[in-house]
């Protein structure tokens, strides 16, 4: 008997099956948890869609479903798919398309194009990070070539109120509201008429949020706890370490404090406190990492904290190196160290340093991807930041702003 050449489907019945019962359950829990409206796209029909969104909390792909008909097929960093049969059992239910961050993913661009001709709709946060910020956070011009090559009309997707409710940094989601809408369609008869920058410029727009405003209330008797993952800058001494407990978060050095309202404001506890939200604090911190220079700093360690540290065998599952290793960050490498284990990652070798979720780290050395998972208060920002300055510089652009996310 000759064996068939047809090839292997990405798009299953099941995938429907799943997504209908996902949608009758998470419905009512999106709408208690996350205090969330969803606006149903009755425009959508039959048509499958490129759905692009901003990107502000881990539950945002559910809300999204929530709007749409059929099943959804979702672009997911390659940490989804490196969780042994808990992967597997996510590709077979719902198949989301693995990209790995940072990075040139042709097989990523592959698949999608896959499963565009066989009638799906494919769903994108073209940040890749969720804001810690408040903001929308930097996009690649490359999500414009991909909407080019796939001919679907474009469905911008916004999400506002996810940062007042679920902020990156923090584990507890707050007591408000948020809401998720199709705000805008572009049809591919629109964009083939313009220019890559002009469809980049429409997507920018309409995607971009920001949040860093007193435009509403956010409850949790925890608002400012692991802030210290998204901040590692003082306004006083520079380089620091933070603390965060119930409302207010404070420095390690100094001893500067600030307590985080429902309002999502930052209230100065004692002196001066330069920061009316979080957004600033950010700003301020890329601006003093971009006049740092990191090539003064290699002797001695800025850092020095511990975690467990990992090799990701990509699409696989994740090999613990050493536990409880001790991880120190200089101006031009991390060096991992702890009982048989002593590795010199080197910036220069290192071609990406990519955060996931609240405070995991992701190291693309040469043709490894080892991972840090450390503890709660972990700031794995901070080395994404060193990293892309050092970068920068080694270019010759040291203006450049870019640093990572």
């Amino acid at each position: 008997m000759a064996k068939s050449n047809k090839k292997k489907k990405w798009i299953r019945f099941r995938h429907r099956i799943v997504t209908e019962i996902l949608r009758i359950i998470l419905g009512p829990y999106s709408r208690i948890k996350y205090g969330i409206k969803v606006k149903k796209f009755r425009e959508q029909g039959k048509r499958q869609f490129l759905v692009l969104l901003n990107h502000q909390t881990a539950f945002d792909q559910f809300f999204v479903g929530l709007a749409f008909r059929g099943p959804m097929y979702y672009v997911a960093s390659e940490d989804l798919f490196s969780k042994g049969w808990v992967s597997t059992l996510i590709k077979y239910l719902i198949a989301p398309i693995p990209i790995k961050k940072q990075t040139t993913d042709v097989r990523a661009v592959l698949n999608c194009i896959k499963v565009a001709k066989e009638g799906g709709t494919i769903v994108i946060a073209p940040e890749g990070n969720r804001t810690y910020s408040g903001k929308t956070e930097y996009m690649s011009a490359s999500i414009v070539s991909l909407a080019k090559k796939l001919g679907l009309p474009i469905a911008l997707y916004r999400l506002e109120g996810g940062y007042g409710v679920h902020p990156r940094w923090s584990d507890v989601v707050r007591h408000g509201k948020m809401t998720g809408y199709v705000s805008e369609v572009i049809e591919p008869e629109e964009y083939r008429e313009m220019t890559d920058e002009e469809l980049f410029s429409r997507i920018e727009k309409g995607l971009y949020v920001n949040e860093a405003v007193a435009d509403g209330e956010f409850k949790h008797k925890k608002l400012a706890e692991y802030l210290e993952r998204a901040v590692y800058v003082c306004p006083r001494c520079g380089l620091s370490e933070f603390e965060s407990n119930g409302d207010t978060i404070s420095c390690k050095k100094c001893g500067l404090s600030a307590r985080y309202t429902e309002k999502k404001e930052l209230v100065p506890l004692e002196g001066d406190f330069p920061f009316g939200f979080v957004n600033d604090w950010y700003d301020y911190q890329s601006d003093f990492m971009n006049s740092f220079d990191p090539t003064a700093h290699t002797d001695f360690p800025l850092y020095e904290e511990s975690g467990n540290f990992s090799e990701v065998i990509v699409y696989k599952e994740k090999r613990l190196i050493a536990e409880n290793a001790k991880i120190s960050l200089y101006g031009d490498r991390i060096v991992i160290s702890g009982g048989e284990v002593e590795m010199n990652l080197d910036f220069d070798t290192t071609s990406a340093v990519v955060v996931l979720g609240k405070n995991k780290l992701n190291i693309y050395f040469g043709e490894h991807l080892y991972q840090i998972k450390s503890g709660k208060r972990f700031n794995a920002l901070k080395y994404v930041h060193m990293y892309y300055r050092y970068k920068n510089i080694k270019k010759g652009d040291e203006n450049g702003k870019f640093l990572g996310l």
